[in-house]
């Protein structure tokens, strides 16, 4: 073997804390960048949120505590205010000197410039701040999608019922117990005797049993509050409880007095009395020939005419299986867009404008009164550790925000992309989504697909037709008989027109579906229509069947 020296050129790519911090605020939803900003303005001194909406000024340390003049002050308008310097300022100076400075090895993760002067870049930026090529082009913003209003749990609503019920101290603390330990369903999935052993424990088995008798009496008195069905332990218990509910109000209302039948018509009530008893029969059996529609064994079991049990299952299909779904606390389900897209024009003139949602990009700038309190003292000697751990923090900042506006850029481009690729969806609906997968985005922004993917991922663009992920645009392509493309999302759209369009008594089968899209002019083998169909959450034929 003989030994040499060699010398060899070659690129890689160093993933520098400043990139990395890049790529991971990119991938991050609304929610989760909100946090992590939070998290950012606890730990660094630097950043700040304004929080008033006075015109900008030098401020210095000479002028930390001098007042804006009133006559300064512009009133907020909806399409041009600028996020200011908060009043209190003067307090977050004297806390200057208590900035904690950083290790010496977090020190050395944010190469900075070695300057402390405040940059043009220092400025806050969010709100109404734009990012660079954002389509505004001086025309009203729209605002921001509100947030749904906080709906009252459905522990605290059943609590307010048990309020009117005159119980025992014993018996009231058990109806606490258990209407604490439902489901956000309303299902009690625990059994009495599980949910006693917690409290009570194995060993004593006479306050075992008594335990058990006072949740047996709370667990009655529990399934009579609203809404109907609640406390059940499944499904059947829920379906049979609302129709109990049903039956005591058909009830009270035959016992009204004055209450005279002269007509020799058959007697709705008694037909309807019918049918609810026949339903109670259907749902003491197992749920699962229900959901089969198994209506000769439904027969056989409840006794009763081929037409009574149709009439019970339509019944049973009107009752909530999830009577707590309506309290279910809607916020956590409120998607906030990310991108506005605004038709501008009509008909065949229309055009659509791109923009960032103001109300998701963060009010963030660089503390001009620390950074400039960092300047004037330039420490030496035994404060030089510190002033540098500072000056890293400093830098810190400025690079967390210029990532923050970087990532709202990256968005922008690739949504006006989109909506450049996808103009017939914004004007005729799903049925005109063309093919369209991340490369083709990521070679027109000269991006990597990953990118891409992670630009897609868990951001929402708000369109004439409804508020979509981002990845809901992007789609593989069938074939067609005209020898081009036609994207997966329309077809899906396609199928549901269909089924939308069908005859309830006689549905169309995957098959039939299959058939009608080439029709169309579209490849859709039935295997690929039932997985469409599974994803848009249609049941078969069968089960859509009208009875």
């Amino acid at each position: 073997m003989k030994q040499g020296l060699s010398l060899r050129v070659s690129q890689h790519l160093a993933l520098t804390p400043q990139l990395q911090q890049s790529i991971r605020l990119l991938q991050l939803s609304t929610l989760e960048l909100s946090q992590e900003v939070d998290q950012m303005l606890d730990d660094n001194p630097f950043l700040e949120r304004p929080m008033d909406d006075a015109p900008r000024e030098d401020f210095g340390l000479s002028h930390a505590d001098t007042r804006v003049q009133e006559d300064d002050r512009q009133s907020e308008s909806a399409t041009s205010s600028i996020a200011e310097y908060a009043g209190d300022s003067g307090a977050g100076a004297q806390n200057d000197d208590a900035a904690t400075p950083l290790a010496a090895e977090d020190a050395q993760s944010w190469d900075g410039d070695g300057t402390v002067e405040m940059a043009p870049d220092d400025n806050e930026w969010g709100v109404d701040a734009k990012a660079h090529g954002n389509n505004l082009d001086g025309e009203g913003d729209m605002d921001a999608t509100e947030l749904a209003r906080h709906q009252e749990s459905l522990q605290s609503w059943l609590h307010r019922q048990a309020l009117g019920l005159r119980l025992s101290e014993e018996d009231a603390a058990a109806l606490r117990f258990l209407i604490e330990s439902l489901n956000d369903d309303g299902y009690l999935e625990e059994t009495l005797l599980a949910l006693a052993e917690g409290l009570a424990g194995t060993d004593d088995l006479e306050q075992l049993e008594a335990v058990v008798h006072h949740f047996t009496v709370a667990l009655g008195l529990l399934q009579t509050l609203e809404p109907a069905g609640v406390g059940a332990r499944n499904l059947g218990e829920c379906l049979s409880l609302q129709l109990r509910a049903m039956q005591a109000v058909l009830h009270q209302g035959n016992a009204e007095p004055g209450a005279i039948v002269e007509s020799v018509e058959p007697d709705p009530a008694a037909a309807q009395k019918l049918c609810i008893a026949v339903a109670l029969r259907i749902c003491a059996q197992p749920m699962d020939l229900l959901a089969r529609r198994d209506i000769k064994h439904l027969i056989q079991l409840c006794g009763s005419t081929d037409a009574v049990v149709r009439d019970a299952i339509a019944l049973i299909g009107r009752l909530e299986p999830k009577p707590g779904r309506r309290f279910v606390n809607v916020e956590r389900n409120v998607v906030v867009p990310d991108v506005l897209v605004i038709q501008v024009g009509t008909g065949t003139l229309a055009k659509f404008r791109v923009q960032l949602n103001a109300d998701v990009m963060p009010r963030l700038r660089v503390h001009d009164i620390y950074a400039n309190a960092l300047k004037a003292h330039r420490g030496g000697g035994r404060d030089s550790s510190n002033y540098a751990a500072l000056q890293q923090r400093l830098q810190e900042a400025r690079w967390f925000i210029k990532n923050i506006q970087q990532r709202f850029d990256t968005i922008l481009r690739v949504s006006t992309a989109i909506v450049d690729r996808q103009k017939n969806f914004f004007m005729h609906g799903a049925l005109a989504m063309r093919p369209l997968v991340l490369r083709e985005i990521a070679d027109e922004l000269g991006l990597h697909e990953s990118t891409i993917s992670r630009v897609t991922t868990a951001k929402y663009m708000a369109t004439p037709f409804g508020t979509f992920e981002l990845k809901y645009f992007f789609g593989s392509g069938l074939n067609t008989e005209s020898g081009g493309n036609a994207s997966s999302t329309a077809v899906r759209a396609l199928i549901k027109q269909f089924v939308d369009a069908e005859t309830l008594k006689k549905p169309l089968s995957d098959n039939q579906i299959s058939l009608m899209l080439k029709e169309q002019g579209i490849e859709c083998a039935r295997r690929t229509v039932a997985k469409y169909r599974e994803a848009l959450k249609i049941a078969p034929a069968n089960l859509r069947k009208a009875l």
